[in-house]
């Protein structure tokens, strides 16, 4: 049986940078404290350099997983309002996490590029308990639509 992974191109890989530039949450995958599968719905967005980072509360079961064990997996790209929801594109991305300290130039700079684009968080943001966290992509699996399929490396995701 052929393999239904196409061949990376260029126009595969404009489609999955523009799924995260867009994105605005995604499906955030973790092993809970059992190592059990644990999915969550979390705020996305893009710091500096493009590197995927959310804001996250430390008194979330998501983050206390990512604390034990930062290896996850981001789901983007949402089904459109006509159609088969399974036509429409999304990217999974692979990869770890690492909360970024407060009191940093890196979590200025990620929070001036946060609150550009998620300007409600602007009520919540100082609190203690949100910290962001940036996530290092090693691997990216794109499903363009029916029998598009195409696997990505970080460079390909412009994160590399």
């Amino acid at each position: 049986m052929p393999s239904p992974i196409r061949p990376t191109d260029d126009a595969a890989r404009d489609l999955a940078r523009r799924l995260m530039a867009q994105a605005r949450f995604c499906a955030l995958a973790v092993l809970d404290h059992d190592g059990a599968p644990l999915t969550s719905r979390i705020a996305f967005g893009q710091g500096p350099g493009g590197a995927p980072i959310t804001l996250i509360s430390d008194l979330s079961t998501h983050t206390r997983a990512l604390l034990r064990d930062p290896r996850c997996s981001l789901l983007v790209g949402e089904p459109g309002t006509k159609g088969d929801p399974l036509t429409h594109p999304r990217l999974t991305l692979q990869g770890t996490a690492r909360i970024v300290a407060r009191d940093t130039p890196d979590h200025d700079g990620m929070q001036r590029n946060w609150l550009e684009k998620h300007p409600k968080s602007r009520l919540y943001i100082g609190f203690a308990d949100f910290r962001f966290a940036r996530f290092t992509i090693s691997s990216g699996f794109l499903n363009g639509g029916f029998g598009k399929a195409f696997d990505l490396t970080a460079q390909d995701l412009g994160l590399a």
